[in-house]
């Protein structure tokens, strides 16, 4: 049975908390815009799209309890604006974010503040079944491109990172590809790397407009190996991930974890007192090492296709 990292309905919102697996599977209430800060935050709910998804459904039900009263464009702004300050690698709260601000604008022109409201919570809700939908989108894309190109009956593949349901609203993007070879029954093996310290099992963070990536640290590595070995590197990413204002890999903030995330665990220290620590969440991979593509809901394209493919259909979506 597949985990759910995000369950809900109407005014209730529960996380699964990662930080607790494998030993235990707790799910967490979420009441407010400052519990799903927080949850994101200490990474008890990860992936960019889980990000984005838990966000706006804390704000649907602050909404739905009566929050914003009579001037809720006000309290969305700035709930917005405090949840993409989270994680700010991970572009797809900020896209949602812009996206759901300018449909509130828009909708309080012509509606009153109840019907704002009503307006904004079905827009959030709808989050929900498009993730979904696009996840099984990017595993069909990718599994048919990728057996495109092998000549043998079945594949191999190496994943890094979170890349299943539990950093999405379900099925998973480089997990959703091999879900679909594995119901295409040409799947002979999958490697599913993982990151310490939160031992996260490829859950793409960001694409800039020239096709680098900021993807967990250690994906950098794994794209060299590749490239030396002549093995396809794909990257597996709703188009919500892809930053097109973002020319390349230097632009893309990258999150630094406290220290002590890697000189302990549960408190106990691990480390020589006062060593020095630099610990990225994320790494940048050059677009000139993503030889396979970049799978998204809308095709399969090598990272110089990127910016011409998507411009306008971003804007459209």
């Amino acid at each position: 049975m597949t985990l759910e990292s995000i369950r809900y309905r109407a005014g209730s919102l529960q996380i699964l908390n990662q930080l607790l697996l494998p030993h235990q599977t707790t799910y967490e209430e979420i009441r407010s815009v400052q519990d799903a800060y927080d949850a994101i935050k200490s990474m008890k709910v990860r992936g960019a799209p889980a990000i984005a998804i838990v966000g706006c459904l804390s704000l649907a039900v602050e909404l739905r309890a009566g929050a914003g009263g009579d001037d809720p464009v006000t309290f969305i702004r700035e709930s917005l604006c405090h949840l993409t300050s989270a994680r700010p690698t991970a572009v797809n709260m900020g896209r949602a974010a812009r996206e759901l601000m300018e449909f509130a604008e828009n909708e309080s022109m012509e509606k009153n503040s109840e019907q704002l409201k009503e307006s904004v919570i079905s827009w959030i809700e709808d989050m929900l079944e498009r993730d979904v939908n696009d996840n099984k989108k990017i595993g069909n894309y990718g599994a048919q491109h990728i057996l495109s190109g092998v000549p043998r009956d079945s594949v191999t593949i190496l994943t890094h990172c979170n890349t299943g349901s539990l950093a999405t609203a379900g099925y998973g993007t480089a997990l959703g590809v091999v879900r679909s070879l594995h119901t295409l029954g040409r799947l002979k093996r999958v490697y599913c790397t993982e990151t310490r310290p939160y031992n996260q099992g490829s859950r793409l963070t960001a694409v800039v407009a020239n096709g680098d990536t900021a993807n967990k640290v250690g994906t950098y590595q794994l794209a060299i190996s590749a490239k030396h070995h002549g093995i396809p590197f794909y990257v597996a990413a709703p188009s919500t991930s892809c930053d097109l204002s973002l020319e390349s890999g230097r632009d893309i903030i990258i999150e630094v974890r406290p220290p002590e995330e890697l000189t302990s665990i549960n408190g106990i220290p691990i480390a020589a007192p006062g060593i020095e620590v630099w610990n990225p969440a994320f790494d940048v991979t050059p677009h000139q090492l993503i030889t396979g593509g970049i799978i998204t809901e809308l095709g399969v394209f090598l990272p110089s296709e990127l910016q011409a493919a998507l411009t306008g259909r971003l804007t459209a979506l």
